[in-house]
């Protein structure tokens, strides 16, 4: 198993997103490099003991961000596309830490309420 995916059965986040967001930080981090050949659905719904739809609807969320690429019967793969997505989505962070400092606002509030608003 990739050692990058750790799911958290205790977590109220879905499965599927602990496989999804635990992908696009590790290409968005450099920890799996472009390229990299990610494991057949199958395989890592087995090693991490989850339906096969869990692991296919995390890739397919994923391919549609631009984060991986499904190459046909070759499998899925980190791709070079979503950069811009990554890059836009360090801006809006940073544009929002600006504005919690200035609102005096405590971190923990801050990230409450950038929970509540990726729940709705």
């Amino acid at each position: 198993m990739p050692g990058f995916i750790e799911l958290d059965p205790s977590s109220k986040v879905p499965p599927y997103e602990q496989i999804r967001a635990a992908v696009a930080n590790a290409a968005a981090n450099g920890d799996i490099p472009v390229g990299y050949k990610l494991p057949t659905v199958r395989a890592l719904a087995g090693e991490l003991a989850v339906a096969v739809n869990t692991v296919a609807r995390a890739y397919r969320e994923l391919e549609q961000a631009g984060v991986v690429e499904t190459r046909g019967r070759s499998g899925t793969f980190v791709a070079a596309g979503g950069d811009a997505q990554r890059e836009e989505a360090v801006a809006a962070a940073r544009d929002y830490a600006d504005v919690i400092s200035r609102l005096g606002l405590a971190r923990s509030e801050a990230l409450d309420i950038v929970r509540a608003a990726l729940d709705r």
